[in-house]
C-alpha cells in the first residue's frame, strides 16, 4: 500500500498529459488529430481542456486514454514509458491550425508565432528553437498533404529551390507550395496540385518565407 500510494504521488497531471501529447506526435498526429482518430470530441486534448475555468486540473479519463491508446496502435507498456519525463527525443514546439494562420496577429513581423490560438506539440524532431507547427485542415494541399496532417515550420532553415515552403504575403494570405525560384525581386511558386497555375510574386510583397522541414504523414 505504501509504495502504490508512492507511486501515485509520482504521477502528476503534467505528467499524463505530456505523454498524451507524445503519444499523438508518436502517431504523427496533433493532440486534437488523436482525440479524432480515436472516435472523440477534437477538443478532448487539447491544451484549453486541462485545467477548469476555476483552475482546477482536468484529468484525462480512463476510457478516453483507452480510446486514444487504440487510435495510435500503442499498448499500456508504451503509455507507461512516454509517462517518464525524459521519453521520447522530441521538444513541444507551437501548433496552429492552417486555417488560423491568416490572422491578424498569429505571427510577428519576422513570422514567429504570436497572440492568442496556439497550443503546443512534442514532434520528434526540431533544431530550430523558433520552429513551429501548422496543422492541416481540409484537401485544398492534396496530394502533398491532407487534413489532420502537421507540418513542422523551421524559420531559420535555408530556403533552397525545390523546398516545400510556407509563405505569408504583407497583405496577410499564407500559402503552402513548393519553391521554384527566388530571387531578390520574384518569388515564384509551384502549387502541389498539377492542375493549378504556377504563381510569381515580388518580393517586396513577400513578409516571410520558411521551409517545412518535416510532415506527419
Amino acid at each position: 500500500m505504501v509504495k502504490q500510494a508512492k507511486a501515485q504521488r509520482m504521477l502528476t497531471h503534467d505528467q499524463i498529459w505530456a505523454a498524451l501529447d507524445r503519444l499523438a506526435a508518436r502517431a504523427g498526429l496533433s493532440p486534437s488529430g488523436l482525440a479524432k482518430r480515436a472516435g472523440l470530441d477534437p477538443t478532448t486534448f487539447n491544451k484549453s481542456k486541462r485545467v477548469t475555468s476555476d483552475g482546477r486540473e482536468r484529468w484525462p479519463s480512463t476510457e478516453s486514454i483507452a480510446k486514444a491508446l487504440a487510435a495510435a496502435e500503442a499498448s499500456i507498456e508504451i503509455f507507461a514509458r512516454l509517462v517518464d519525463d525524459d521519453a521520447g527525443d522530441g521538444r513541444t514546439v507551437p501548433l496552429l491550425g492552417f486555417a488560423q494562420a491568416s490572422a491578424n496577429g498569429a505571427f510577428d513581423e519576422s513570422g514567429l508565432p504570436s497572440g492568442k490560438g496556439w497550443s503546443e506539440i512534442v514532434l520528434p524532431t526540431a533544431e530550430d528553437n523558433r520552429a513551429f507547427a501548422l496543422e492541416i485542415s481540409g484537401d485544398a494541399l492534396m496530394p502533398a498533404y491532407r487534413g489532420g496532417d502537421v507540418i513542422l515550420v523551421s524559420p531559420g532553415a535555408p530556403v533552397r529551390k525545390g523546398d516545400r515552403v510556407v509563405v505569408k504575403t504583407k497583405a496577410g494570405e499564407v500559402m503552402v507550395a513548393t519553391l521554384k525560384r527566388r530571387t531578390a525581386k520574384a518569388l515564384e511558386l509551384r502549387s502541389f496540385d498539377a492542375t493549378q497555375a504556377e504563381r510569381s510574386m515580388a518580393a517586396s510583397d513577400v513578409a516571410w518565407i520558411a521551409r517545412i522541414v518535416w510532415a506527419s504523414q
